[in-house]
């Protein structure tokens, strides 16, 4: 179901009693909650009563497709209703919420993903077959896809024609005039559509969904992992609800103190970074690529520029390879297939490349394209908009300093301009609050580590762990990182922080 048809439909009636919810104007207050550091909460069994479970081991198969893991995984799906909260109607409206659980333990802990990235149902699939066996027998965990993606009554009001032109605009091209007009389209397109339901899709009201779903769970605590941008909503979790907050786990997590521009800035270095890393392991592993994965990156781009791969969807241009490797340096397990598909582009071959681009521009069946719902809730999170002159100055600056991706960062700032301002929402401040533990990754392209340690140091009492690796993530990834998290997470024994795991 469509986000923009929610005004007219809301979930079927529910067997579950009723049950008594805090409104935006009946928040439980600070001043009631100790400050600082606090006791790890204990673990607590779950209920699922009030909502209806039901096999769905096949269809998250085929939503993960050739990358699903190995194993004999089963899954489990269901939605809850959820309320919509316009900015016009606060508490009022509603939106289907989709989970998936999997595990056998009895305390739940909810995965929460990327806005723009893999819906958290299928995030918490995989990561299941990369956590230990002591952490699926202790917890189930719950993936939530967070409103407006997945199958979340998700957001699909960019035309296709916008969505191609924005991922197939050159980062090379001087005049941002195209890319601006893409994204003018795409404003203006969504807010037709989606109508005042528009600013309901932010990280404010994701937050306030977990807590809806902690009650239907029947639990005291949210336990949580939050992957990158995901560790976001729980941070907001934490300042909106302090009494409620369990064992969380932050896997990546964005800087809460620089601008929007310094941020962009801050991924186009790790970005860099993280491609450094990628041809080290190029070397290391032999691949076709070898010590010259950049300078062959950097002429199959020329390449692209002079005759782009055309055919299918969209084209292979220097935009969609530059998109296309970006996603493929952020998910470490698929460094050997990002090479593999540098090369056959190099041959003219542009189907293994163009396969990194298809989750945002085509989607699946179940799962809508995912470049929407990034720019709607990344825009809908801040009220900064970057005029084009600042833009054009920031793009020539970072082409020079950050060659590979410096150009395509600083343009991507050109996205929130035409959307609506949003009414920032008060985060409360966080006081007081039981350890959080961060894990951080040296060359990190989404959630860069030294924000992700700004992050923890925001925190009442945040516990960082540094993985020395590179990807989107050290859950699953670093044996040190994740065997952290466990002993955090099932035996509520806290690491010290400032520990370093090694590659």
């Amino acid at each position: 179901m469509a986000l923009s048809a929610l005004a007219a439909c809301s979930a079927g009636p529910s067997t579950r009693p009723v049950i008594a919810v805090h409104g935006d104007g009946d928040e439980p207050s600070v001043a009631t909650v100790p400050s600082g550091p606090r006791e790890v909460p204990p673990l607590e069994n779950y209920e699922s009563t009030g909502m209806s479970w039901s096999e769905c081991t096949d269809d998250t198969k085929a939503r993960m497709g050739g990358t699903a893991p190995a194993g004999n995984w089963e899954y489990e799906c269901a939605r809850l209703s959820v309320r919509l909260d316009l900015p016009s109607r606060p508490g009022r409206g509603s939106l289907g919420m989709s989970l998936l659980r999997v595990g056998t333990g009895g305390s739940p802990l909810v995965v929460v993903g990327d806005a723009g990235g893999e819906p958290g149902t299928v995030k918490a699939a995989r990561l299941a077959a990369s956590l230990p066996a002591q952490v699926l027998s202790t917890f189930t965990l719950i993936g939530v896809d967070r409103r407006g993606t997945g199958e979340s009554d998700a957001v699909q009001c960019v035309p296709d024609s916008a969505r191609v032109e924005i991922v197939e605009a050159d980062p090379g091209d001087e005049s941002h005039e195209e890319l601006a007009d893409a994204y003018t389209l795409a404003s203006r397109e969504c807010v037709l559509d989606m109508e005042n339901r528009l600013p309901a899709v932010d990280s404010w009201r994701a937050a306030a969904d977990l807590e809806q779903l902690r009650e239907a769970l029947g639990v005291p605590h949210l336990n949580g992992i939050g992957v990158g941008e995901g560790s976001k909503v729980l941070s907001v979790y934490a300042s909106r609800y302090p009494d409620r907050i369990g064992r969380m786990v932050f896997d990546g997590a964005p800087d809460p103190t620089l601008d929007v521009p310094s941020v962009a800035e801050s991924r186009a270095v790790a970005a860099e970074q993280t491609f450094r890393e990628f041809q080290k392991d190029c070397v290391i592993r032999g691949c076709p690529l070898g010590a010259a994965a950049t300078d062959r990156f950097k002429a199959l781009l020329e390449s692209l520029r002079n005759t782009p791969l055309r055919g299918g969807d969209f084209d292979l241009t220097p935009g969609t390879a530059t998109v296309a490797v970006l996603a493929g340096l952020a998910d470490r397990s698929r460094w050997p297939a990002l090479a593999d598909a540098l090369v056959a582009a190099e041959g003219g071959d542009k189907t293994k490349l163009s396969a990194f681009v298809d989750p945002l521009l085509v989607g699946a069946e179940d799962d809508p394209p995912w470049l929407d719902a990034g720019i709607i809730t990344s825009c809908n999170d801040t009220t900064s908009r970057i005029p084009p002159e600042r833009v054009a100055g920031y793009t020539t600056d970072w082409r020079a300093k950050h060659p590979l991706f410096g150009a395509y960062f600083a343009r991507k700032l050109l996205a929130c301009g035409p959307f609506p301002v949003p009414q920032p929402a008060k985060v409360p401040r966080l006081v007081g609050a039981p350890p959080i533990l961060v894990l951080t990754t040296a060359a990190d392209p989404v959630t860069p580590q030294a924000g992700s340690e700004r992050a923890a140091q925001a925190l009442p009492a945040g516990i960082v762990i540094g993985w020395q690796g590179a990807g989107h993530g050290a859950l699953g990834q670093s044996a040190c990182a994740t065997a952290a998290a466990e002993e955090f997470l099932v035996n509520a024994k806290v690491p010290t922080s400032g520990i370093v795991c090694p590659p």
